[in-house]
């Protein structure tokens, strides 16, 4: 080492000493919290009243800096076991804590005088409880992260009571809903408002009984009186829509012909679902006054209940900002890294920075956009005018007028419909400056929007005819708008090609508005698509928050000339498509031969695809969120015996410095830093207008919290690193992509070739109930309950 980091070292060495920050920062890469103890002189000062015993818990009475009050059970500079903390604002908690957090059973009451009692999990109302509204509302059942999620019953002050399944706050799932008047109604949610299969029961005996969407009733549906007398028929708010025959008993004594269906829609709108009371605050946004140190005049420092902000615990950077602009600041980061290695027990290994926790993480270099335009004068400038005039002739064509076209035969491989589009034009096709080409769309019907009557009054209806399937599209499924979907695609601006192709050898074109995707296929995965078609339609149909990526249409261009070739392609979601920066962006599929980017950290930017061994984080949400969603996909992903599909995770990180490293939760900003970021505090304001939480949808948009792991050198290929306790706020999107590999003879002789080389539990390619359950594993590892 050179004398001037020699020096330097010797420096820091004595800072170390004096500080004891080589222990602290041991403490903080482990998660361990360590607290200064008061002294007496700091009782007198009214910053502390009670004594510390180091390693001992203690009662304690305190009245703070900032006037809140605590008397409890007191360890280490933090409420521990039963204690009662009393904020200036009149919020109040009683119950149990655990190093500052309330955790356990406990009550907390609001200034207005709502309170909850019940379960609480790191600040958070989680568990059971009961909520009681300064309204007189009350509700009784689970909670998750401050919201009603679960079975729950809510007890309305006007005397209205809903008892039923809850989902992030909302009534989703199955319930019954009482109204004061004695209606009532018992079926299925959505977001808050009946949506799906149910029953409204009046007070004087008449049923309605069928499908509704948005509160009303829509689509098949029986009206029933007490004699008997029924009407049945599809029903509509539009009067144009509605039709029905009405069937009165025979103890009727005159048929109610001029009965108006309508009349039923101004009943139900007289009957309001309840509105909660909104909270002003939430417990986990209340914070703590407590100080880290007795010596010095250090100023109290505040932290969230939740454990959010870092009291009293030196950073590994808090030191080296004293040196950093002394003309030294590569030796000195040496010097930090090789300390770090020390303290965790692993050798220096300065060729790979995956293993450098002393360095700190910084967001990747920002690309403009992804891919190459294509412009006139490209290979593919051809191929993109023809993609583009078959899409617009596709969507703007007219489906066939028939009442019933989703039927079984819509699935088969065989319905496809070629078009032929010469230079000229022709009676169906206009003329262009492409080359004559033909086009092919596969099953039409399955995906575009429909024009049938049926259709428009959202008729989904049972019959003993067998091949009669379903009604609704899958373009229609995900609520996409052709127009939007001509304009995204084929309007005035180009496609752009992703710079190279995928490992298949497919290539890949982005819509100008980032939305779509364009994939192209070889025969193999096309028949594999055709063949798992029904079976994909009727596992999107019944899960509406699937993470499977979600497709569009099928199709193919056949090219003139005597090899006429056919380039075939399919048009899915782009799942990473936001408003927010993508900082990262993994593929992850649970494997490790392979599975690590050839670049180095310098040469990677945002829009690079990083791999499992890549992989330097796990994620932090509630497993109630996912984990049924995720069983649910990979059990449809085994049925059709597909394999070799990963989870695409992108990554917004929500917290920048000006020097572009990225801020762990815990670090604070100096006062003339200026970052790009979004506040836990603002993540936490979802939390109280709960409708806000319906925006926000599985896999997409998702606030969370990601912590930095690290990988030993020894254990290069373990696929999930060692926690360091380092924790980032970020907004994740997720979904499971490449879902259309079949286990076919190919793949099961490149499995049986790298058994022989290599570890079997470490290739991509192996039986789909086997790959199933290592990705489920894979996943429940990397997604971590966020305690």
């Amino acid at each position: 080492m050179s004398k001037e980091n020699s020096g330097v070292l010797r420096a820091w060495e004595s800072t170390m000493r004096k500080t004891q920050a080589a222990k602290k920062r041991a403490n903080n890469i482990f998660g361990i919290t360590s607290m200064a103890n008061v002294t007496n002189n700091d009782l007198e000062d009214d910053t502390d009243k009670g004594v510390s015993i180091s390693g001992e818990a203690y009662f304690a009475e305190k009245i703070l800096p900032n006037g809140d009050y605590y008397t409890g059970q007191w360890y280490d500079n933090f409420p521990d076991g039963q204690g009662k903390y009393l904020w200036t604002d009149g919020c109040m908690y009683l119950g149990e804590w655990h190093k500052g957090k309330t955790m356990g059973k406990g009550r907390f009451s609001w200034p207005s005088g709502a309170s909850y009692e019940g379960e609480f999990k790191a600040g958070y109302m989680d568990g059971s409880g009961t909520y009681i509204g300064s309204n007189g509302d009350t509700y009784k059942g689970k909670w998750v992260m401050n919201m009603k999620h679960g079975h729950g019953i809510l007890n309305y002050s006007n005397g209205d009571c809903y008892d039923g399944e809850w989902r992030r706050g909302l009534q989703e799932g199955h319930g019954k809903y009482q109204w004061q008047n004695k209606n009532y109604y018992i079926g299925q949610w959505k977001n808050g408002v009946i949506f799906g299969k149910g029953t409204f029961v009046w007070s004087n005996g008449n049923t309605y009984d069928g499908y509704w969407e948005d509160g009303m009733p829509k689509g098949n549906g029986t009206y029933q009186w007490p004699d008997g007398s029924f009407y049945v028929g599809n029903w509509s708010k539009d009067p144009d829509e509605q039709n029905g025959t009405y069937y009165p008993s025979e103890s009727s004594l005159a048929a109610n012909l001029e009965w108006d269906p309508t009349t039923v829609y101004n009943e139900i709108a007289g009957c309001k679902i309840g509105v909660g009371e909104r909270v002003s605050i939430m417990p986990s946004q209340k914070r703590l006054a407590t100080w880290y140190s007795s010596k010095g005049g250090d100023k109290p420092r505040r932290m969230s209940v939740d454990g959010r902000v870092s009291v009293g615990v030196e950073r590994p950077l808090d030191k080296m900002s004293l040196w950093e602009n002394d003309g030294n600041s590569n030796g000195l980061r040496q010097v930090r890294r090789d300390l770090d290695c020390e303290l965790l027990g692993i050798p220096h290994n300065d060729a790979n920075p995956k293993f450098n926790l002393g360095l700190p993480l910084k967001a990747p270099k920002l690309e403009k956009r992804q891919g190459e335009t294509i412009s006139k004068g490209h290979r593919n400038y051809e191929l993109m005018l023809n993609l583009q005039l078959g899409i617009r002739h596709s969507v703007g064509r007219p489906a066939p007028a028939t009442s019933f076209d989703l039927k079984a035969s819509a699935f088969d491989p065989k319905d496809k419909i070629w078009t032929r589009f010469p230079r000229e034009g022709s009676k169906y096709t206009p003329p262009h400056q492409s080359y004559e080409f033909k086009w092919k769309d596969y099953c039409p019907v399955v995906f575009r929007k429909k024009n049938t009557l049926l259709d428009s009054l959202g008729v989904e209806l049972s019959s003993k005819d067998s091949q009669i399937v379903h009604t609704k599209t899958l373009r229609k499924l995900f609520k996409v708008d052709p127009a939007d979907y001509m304009i995204s695609i084929c309007g005035d601006n180009a496609l752009r090609e992703l710079s190279s192709p995928g490992k298949s050898g497919s290539f890949f074109y982005l819509t100008d508005d980032d939305r779509y995707m364009i994939k192209t296929m070889k025969k193999s995965e096309v028949k594999m698509f055709l063949r798992m078609l029904s079976a994909y339609y009727n596992h999107v149909r019944s899960f509406e928050n699937t993470l499977v990526i979600k497709y569009y249409g099928l199709h193919c261009v056949k090219l003139p000339g005597t090899t006429q070739k056919k380039v075939r392609f399919i048009i899915m979601g782009n799942l990473l498509r936001s408003d927010y920066t993508i900082h990262r962006r993994f593929d992850l599929k649970g494997s490790s031969l392979g599975r690590i980017t050839e670049k180095n950290e310098f040469e990677t930017d945002n829009t690079t695809i990083l791999k499992d061994l890549d992989l330097n984080f796990i994620f932090k949400l509630q497993k109630a969120w996912y984990q049924e969603q995720i069983d649910k996909d990979c059990e449809f992903l085994v049925q059709e015996r597909t394999m070799d599909y990963s989870l695409l995770v992108g990554l917004h990180f929500r917290e920048i410095s000006t020097n572009g490293e990225l801020i762990p939760c815990q670090r604070q900003n100096s006062e003339n830093e200026s970052t790009d970021h979004i506040s836990r505090t603002n993540a936490d304001q979802l939390l109280l207008d709960p409708k806000r939480w319906a925006s926000i949808k599985l896999g997409s948009s998702m606030p969370a919290r990601v912590e930095r792991t690290i990988r030993k050198p020894e254990l290069e290929s373990q696929l999930v690193g060692e926690q360091t306790g380092e924790c980032y706020e970020v907004i994740m999107f997720f979904g499971i992509i490449d879902i259309l590999q079949d286990y076919d003879i190919t793949k099961k002789l490149e499995h049986a070739y790298k058994s022989i080389h290599y570890d079997p539990t470490s290739i991509s390619a192996v039986d789909p109930k086997q790959y199933s359950k290592r990705f489920r594993d894979f996943i429940f590892k990397v997604f971590a309950e966020d305690t």
